[in-house]
């Protein structure tokens, strides 16, 4: 079966699999859905992931959610830039996510990096998604 949007789908399985009270969640593999799970590790959200090997060439990516006193530590995701429309921004347009208590993905030309990594670096790029 062919995704339009595969990263929204990863997000959308890892917000499904919290609200079920879920341990792991599985995921197909892909360069770009490792990138975001890698800022996702950096930034405190999950507690890591593995690339498990799969009958096909892809493989999927096993993902450990992360939970704080029965809580789940991301309390909202939400997909910023869609295959439909794509949202691209400056360095100096980057947007704080709560106050930057949150974290905007953002893919730039130096990989995918958090907003706070984007501005340290000085890019801009297409804005993926927010975490808070």
């Amino acid at each position: 079966m062919s995704m339009n949007d595969p990263l929204g789908d990863m997000l959308t399985r890892i917000r499904n699999a919290q609200m079920r009270g879920k341990s792991t969640v599985t995921t197909p593999a892909s360069t770009l859905r490792a990138r975001v799970l890698d800022v996702l590790l950096s930034e405190g959200y999950i507690r890591g992931y593995e690339k498990n090997e799969t009958a096909n060439k892809q493989g999927e990516f096993t993902i450990s959610l992360k939970y704080f006193e029965g809580e789940p530590v991301i309390r909202e995701v939400k997909r910023v830039s869609k295959p439909g429309r794509r949202v691209y921004m400056g360095v100096n347009e980057l947007p704080s996510v709560r106050n930057g208590l949150g974290v905007a993905i953002v893919s730039t030309p130096k990989g995918v990096l958090s907003d706070a990594n984007a501005r340290a670096a000085n890019v801009g790029g297409e804005v993926l998604c927010t975490v808070f």
